[in-house]
This record gives C-alpha cells, sequence and structure tokens, in this order.
C-alpha cells in the first residue's frame, strides 16, 4: 500500500455512557458499576475510528444537532483523527444519547435515543464528487444519507458497502439492493429471513435476494460468506479469545473490512483482517476504545491463520 486509502462513513454519532456491572439486570433496582466511561461512539464513528486506526484516512457524515453534546461529539472525533468538516448540526435538535451496560463476559444491553429532527433525511450528498474515496460504509441509523451514499458510490464503482445491523424490516429491506457489499449482523439476518434460518443458511437466502456480496456475522462462531464462483456458503473462523467487552466488536469488523476492501484484499483476506480487529477489540473494556491498531491486526491474523 503506497499511501493510504480513503473512506467516507455514513451514520449514527451518539454520545455513548458505558458501564460496567457483574450481571445484566433482570429487574428493577440501582446496580453498582465497577467502570465506567463515556465517549463519542455510534455506529458508523466506531467503524470510521477503527479504520483510522487500521491505516486509512476516513471523513464521517452524520448528524447531529447545535447543542454542547454535538460540540463535544465532534472535537472528540476529530482529536481521533477522523475529518468531521461533513458533520451536519440541525439547528434546534438534541444529538443522540446512549446508554449502555457490559457484562462480566463482554454481553451488552444498549438503549440508543435519536432525535427525529437531527435525523432526518438529507437532500444531497456533502461532497460533489465520491471518487476521492476509495470505498463508502453506510449503517442503518440514518437511512436517507445511507441512500444517497449507496447509490453515487455503485454508479461511480466503488465498494458500497452496508453494516446490516438491527433496525426496522423496512429499512433493511431499502438499502439492501442498493448495496454492492452487505454484512449482516446475524439478528438482521433473522429480521430478513426468519428466525429459523441460521446464519450459514441465512446467507444463502440473502445472497438469493441480491447480486451483492453478502456476509453474515456470528460473533464467536465466525463469519459465513457467499462464494458466488461455488455458489455455496464458506465461513471464516473468528480468533477464539476470552472477551472483556463487545461493545463495538461489530463496527470495528466493518470498519477493517472496508479497509480492507478499499486495499483491494482479496475477500476472505479482508473478512479475516475484520475478524482479527474485531477480536482484539472484544479483548479492552470501552467500545470503540478498544479497536486495535495495524500492527495488532496483522500479528493476530498471523497467529490465527498462519498459514496465510
Amino acid at each position: 500500500m503506497n499511501h493510504p486509502v480513503r473512506l467516507l462513513s455514513i451514520g449514527a454519532l451518539t454520545l455513548d455512557t458505558i458501564l460496567r456491572v457483574e450481571t445484566l439486570p433482570v429487574h428493577q433496582g440501582k446496580f453498582i458499576a465497577s467502570d465506567g466511561v463515556q465517549i463519542a461512539s455510534g455506529m458508523a464513528t466506531s467503524a470510521a475510528c477503527a479504520a483510522h486506526r487500521l491505516g486509512a484516512k476516513v471523513s464521517l457524515w452524520a448528524s447531529a444537532g447545535d447543542d454542547p453534546v454535538g460540540d463535544h461529539l465532534v472535537a472528540a472525533i476529530e482529536a481521533e483523527g477522523v475529518d468531521c468538516a461533513y458533520v451536519r448540526r440541525v439547528n434546534g435538535a438534541r444529538s443522540a444519547l446512549a446508554s449502555i451496560l457490559v457484562d462480566a463476559h463482554g454481553e451488552r444491553i444498549i438503549v440508543p435515543f435519536y432525535d427525529r429532527l437531527a435525523q432526518a433525511d438529507p437532500e444531497v450528498l456533502p461532497a460533489a464528487d465520491l471518487t476521492a474515496f476509495d470505498a463508502v460504509l453506510v449503517d442503518v441509523r440514518w437511512p436517507g444519507a445511507a441512500v444517497l451514499a449507496l447509490e453515487a458510490a455503485r454508479a461511480i464503482g466503488r465498494p458500497a458497502i452496508l453494516d446490516a445491523d438491527t433496525a426496522p424490516r423496512d429499512v433493511l429491506e431499502q438499502l439492501l439492493p442498493l448495496a454492492s457489499h452487505v454484512v449482516a449482523s446475524e439478528p438482521a439476518a433473522r429480521i430478513l429471513c426468519g428466525a429459523e434460518l441460521d446464519p450459514r443458511q441465512a446467507c444463502e437466502v440473502l445472497a438469493r435476494r441480491s447480486h451483492a456480496f453478502v456476509a453474515v456475522t456470528g460473533g464467536a462462531a465466525g463469519t459465513w460468506w457467499f462464494d458466488r464462483m461455488t455458489g455455496s456458503s464458506r465461513h471464516v473462523a473468528a480468533p477464539k479469545i476470552k472477551a472483556v467487552d463487545t461493545l463495538a466488536a461489530g463496527d470495528v469488523f466493518h470498519g477493517a473490512f472496508a479497509v480492507g476492501l478499499a486495499e483491494a484484499m482479496p475477500v476472505e483476506l479482508a473478512l479475516r483482517f475484520a475478524s482479527a480487529a474485531a477480536a482484539l477489540k472484544c479483548l479492552r473494556f470501552g467500545g470503540r476504545l478498544g479497536a486495535p491498531d495495524r500492527a495488532e491486526t496483522l500479528a493476530m491474523m498471523a497467529s490465527h491463520w498462519p498459514s496465510g
């Protein structure tokens, strides 16, 4: 790689309050956290920060209120090295918030809030020409922006990557046919394909409904992707680790996968790169703050797939 690839990441920008507890609550009451952090985050934002740590130049297109929270979010992400010139500030809107509990096994409960005014559909892309970017990544939290970006990226032959996660079915159905690459979480695959299908089966069903590259992530169980050359699904195992915090692991996965595609890695190598980065993130508490750098990720790949 002679120069850093450029990515455009589109979607959520939130102020996350992350608290670590022994077990996730199953009843009302007060619970004492053993650790806590408050950070600027969100799906697309976490993916952007992860991609930057992996060597890419990244711009974020998100929407925030014109409130002090929005000021803090933009300043925090700019401090990470991500370009926030495209972040839209909406007069009178409130910036997005999320409260997250993480238990001793790394599992989490997420309760986000998005102001409808802040998430109103944009009329145009923030950049007239996307040819400056090597790949475009969108999440499902700002659908109007995702539609514009996916359509524009595909029109100029750039990877148009959809992070398909839990969202209303109509949003997923709207975005799915616009992407050149769909990487769906297991919960999103259930929404689209039915709860009775496992990730491998869901991958094959989604591939039949789209001409895009399709993969379904299953966390510690690994990732299934559909190989159109053979007409069957293939599996990339996840590195075996003891998870401390799974929050933002999917976002790190998508950011790393986007970097891999932008660098023209073969797709299975890009999935291994993403799997290694996501596994390393799970070893650290603090959501996206645990995203690894490139050297760590390559070392994890070399230890988990020594034959290359």
